[in-house]
């Protein structure tokens, strides 16, 4: 089930980012970020209630800027991201948003796959974007 994430999902998503990420979001990230008026989050639960993975965006206007996206390992491959990704747009779409955008890391062929099967265009290159490994950012977008 995906529905919008509440402060009583924001410890569960933290571990998530540490399990997944060297540069993770700390809990207080995400309970601040659910208080911004502009920001959309959106969370997969299992069957048994767990926090499976989350999706988070800005928006401002008719634009949007996804700003993660995040399955746990062992929800990996059942096409919770896809499934996050356009609940998303969705969601995005009744916000009157129409052009969204994302970077994600060059290295990362799964996450750009799912973004390319939910229509995503690779537009550009950002240097260096991310740290720890130090890597490129592909910057893709998708009008909606």
């Amino acid at each position: 089930m995906i529905r919008e994430m509440c402060a009583a999902d924001t410890k569960a998503a933290a571990m998530i980012e540490k399990e997944l990420f060297t540069d993770s979001w700390t809990e207080q990230g995400f309970i601040d970020s659910l208080k911004e008026p502009t920001a959309l989050f959106l969370a997969a639960e299992g069957e048994d209630g767990s926090l499976q993975g989350y999706i988070g965006a800005y928006y401002v206007l008719d634009d949007a800027e996804i700003v993660n996206v995040a399955v746990t390992k062992s929800c990996q491959g059942q096409g919770i991201g896809l499934s996050l990704v356009h609940e998303m747009l969705t969601r995005l779409r009744e916000k009157k948003v129409e052009t969204v955008v994302l970077e994600v890391r060059i290295g990362n062929a799964p996450a750009r796959h799912v973004y390319e099967k939910a229509g995503f265009e690779a537009i550009g290159i950002r240097k260096d974007f991310y740290e720890l490994p130090r890597e490129d950012a592909v910057i893709m977008k998708k009008d909606i």
